[in-house]
């Protein structure tokens, strides 16, 4: 026997306009949307109804397993403290960041992420999570080790996307010794002499090792259908690389110019959500915002707060005249969806996937009221 639940007098978003009407969802499905007003089901009393979020990259299950340094938290236990967090942000797909390859930070021990791998679909099988939870890969390519990370994860389903990366000084997000200074000498407080040893190491391993990294890891992506993001693009020649790699995710471009080239080329240009909320990048990159204003702007990523998902969008359409809230709605929703081939969710339209929120937002921070993934309310 079928299960309906009717979902009425909501703001519903559609993909191109606002709708005032009602949402019925039959066997975890989109089964009909119907304009005007009604006495039947859940009374949304004028609140937005809008698709679960779909966030593509996200590091914030490192900070539950990780909270402190050298500090290492029950997996399962991260990973359902995580969920809830992401949930109750109105996110009902996550792509858990999970790094391959040591870089200046240290990263994970080979295995540890395999084993965080494990935890996570342990746990979605056992019906421990409320998100659905997919795997996005953080390659490390100027890394020694990166491959032999990477290929604990060759034949895992879950892996969808894989970012390449290389934070090498004088590459992408670091091309000044200003920043690097800043992120690496000052905070760890080397002298003159040990950060130039440590910069030349780093800048031998990328001339080394990313290039032949980007070929193996590119070509097995193709192979099995996942999603290649670039990372930290900064010119021209950035861009045009990540085209004939097939890239079709340009994640947190540090330039206007790079930024331009990736979406005329067809790529999503993915900017952090809390660079909107706080109005400039925590790493004195471009503003997100100013992408938006350009038009280049295609997908919000949560990155390190959850919330900014959700908050982020509205401060968009308030804000910028060009866009409207559903356009901002689907750079956390669709977009994001169609760019990992997940092309049954992200909108709100029948024989989709019945995931969806309620928000309230009458000014401010918006609140999530309900949550339901594949028509189960699971907050």
């Amino acid at each position: 026997m079928s299960k309906e639940t009717v979902l009425s007098n909501a703001r519903i978003v559609l993909e191109d306009q606002l709708l005032s009407g009602s949402v019925l969802i039959r066997d975890g499905k989109i089964a009909d949307i119907s304009e005007g007003h009604s006495t039947v089901g859940e009374d949304f009393e004028g609140d937005y109804l809008i698709p679960g979020l779909v966030e593509l990259h996200t590091d914030h299950l490192e900070s539950h397993y990780s909270p402190r340094p050298g500090v290492r938290w029950n997996k399962t236990a991260a990973i359902q403290a995580h969920d809830a967090q992401v949930v109750t942000s109105g996110i009902t797909t996550v792509f858990d960041c999970l790094r391959m390859g040591s870089d200046e930070d240290g990263g994970f021990e080979k295995g540890e992420m395999r084993d965080m791998a494990d935890a996570i679909q342990q746990a979605q099988r056992e019906d421990r999570l409320r998100a659905d939870h997919l795997i996005h890969l953080r390659c490390e390519v100027s890394a020694d080790n990166v491959l032999d990370h990477f290929h604990d994860f060759e034949n895992d389903n879950y892996v969808r996307l894989v970012s390449l990366m290389d934070h090498a000084p004088g590459q992408r997000q670091f091309q000044t010794m200003d920043q690097y200074i800043f992120y690496y000498q000052k905070k760890r407080g080397l002298s003159d002499e040990a950060f130039a040893r440590f910069v030349a190491k780093r800048q031998e391993e990328s001339a080394k090792y990313s290039k032949p990294h980007r070929d193996v890891l590119t070509k097995i992506c193709h192979e099995h259908g996942i999603t290649i993001a670039s990372h930290d693009d900064a010119t021209l020649d950035h861009v045009d690389e990540a085209i004939g790699y097939g890239v079709r995710l340009a994640e947190f471009p540090t330039s206007v110019e790079a930024a331009k080239a990736s979406h005329k080329a067809g790529m999503s240009v993915l900017m952090g959500a809390p660079n909107i909320v706080r109005g400039k990048s925590h790493s004195g990159n471009i503003a997100a915002r100013d992408l938006a204003e350009l038009d280049v702007l295609d997908v919000l990523s949560s990155d390190y707060v959850p919330l900014s998902l959700l908050h982020a969008p509205f401060i968009l359409a308030d804000e910028v005249e060009a866009i409207s809230l559903p356009k901002a709605i689907a750079m956390v929703t669709a977009t994001p969806a169609r760019t990992v081939s997940l092309d049954d969710r992200g909108r709100i339209a029948t024989g989709l996937r019945a995931d969806l929120v309620r928000v309230r937002r009458d000014h401010g921070v918006p609140v999530t009221r309900s949550v339901w993934r594949e028509g189960r309310r699971v907050a």
